[in-house]
């Protein structure tokens, strides 16, 4: 079962499904290198190829300077996947500036499996988010949750992508009118998976079932839109909640960032 999963991560997520919504991207050798909105640039690709450790620096070094003559970028990420075949990438991406973050566990479970009856208090409500108001205030809650000051951007550009692509779901959980856990939904198109993306928890919420119960309402809209397989990026915090949920480990992302120098 897990390698069922990680070849259907391999063949449907990666390369073009990764960089949907770039405003552009260049090709160099199995490299893709999108932009979008806001300064971002970001390197996938579907493998590296027969490659030694001097070929994968050549490919860094072409990335890098890719994103350098672009003025208008300001942070790129290269994403890595500990299942990939890439000798010496670590260190070359480390000479070109880039900063390895937290590495994160690939999570994928069928969607069926995960639509199960959870208990929870009975006060807590779980619905879709009706209103911006609703989603700025899931944004402020995941902010405080993740130490995130820029909070309140990515809020706006939630409520943005919700507008125009009623595909995607903001999920929350509400008690009193308190937003205490939240999380999206968001189907790749032109596949069978959808991503469970920004769940976070309360501290004082936490322990009860709560976020389970979450991530079942999504699998079962998931189901309801004819998706398959659930995957997540997830820290070694939510991890063995989502495995409790029925999702497998099937590899490890790593992502490496650079960020353009001051002046």
């Amino acid at each position: 079962m897990q390698q069922q999963f990680l070849d259907a991560y391999d063949s449907q997520l990666r390369t073009t499904a990764e960089i949907a919504g770039a405003s552009s991207t260049a090709v160099h050798g199995p490299l893709l290198l999108a932009t979008f909105a806001g300064g971002r640039g970001f390197v996938t690709y579907a493998e590296l190829g027969d490659v030694d450790a001097d070929d994968v620096a050549l490919l860094v070094d072409a990335a890098a300077d890719h994103f350098l003559s672009l003025p208008d970028i300001a942070e790129v990420e290269w994403k890595t996947r500990g299942h990939d075949r890439a000798p010496g990438l670590h260190d070359a991406l480390v000479d070109r500036g880039f900063v390895p973050e937290d590495p994160e566990s690939i999570m994928i479970g069928e969607a069926h499996l995960l639509a199960q009856q959870v208990d929870i208090p009975a006060q807590v409500t779980i619905r879709r988010s009706r209103t911006d108001d609703e989603v700025f205030a899931a944004g402020e809650m995941q902010g405080l949750v993740f130490d995130d000051p820029d909070w309140r951007s990515r809020a706006e550009e939630l409520v943005v992508r919700l507008r125009e692509d009623p595909s995607t779901e903001l999920w929350i959980a509400v008690v009193d009118d308190l937003v205490i856990s939240a999380g999206r939904l968001q189907p790749v198109v032109g596949t069978e998976f959808a991503g469970l993306w920004g769940g976070a928890t309360l501290p004082q919420w936490r322990g009860r079932g709560i976020y389970r119960a979450l991530t079942a309402e999504r699998a079962r809209s998931a189901l309801a839109h004819g998706i398959r397989y659930l995957q997540s990026d997830s820290t070694e915090f939510s991890r063995p909640i989502l495995e409790r949920s029925g999702l497998l480990k099937v590899s490890t992302t790593t992502p490496y960032v650079w960020t353009r120098p001051a002046g």
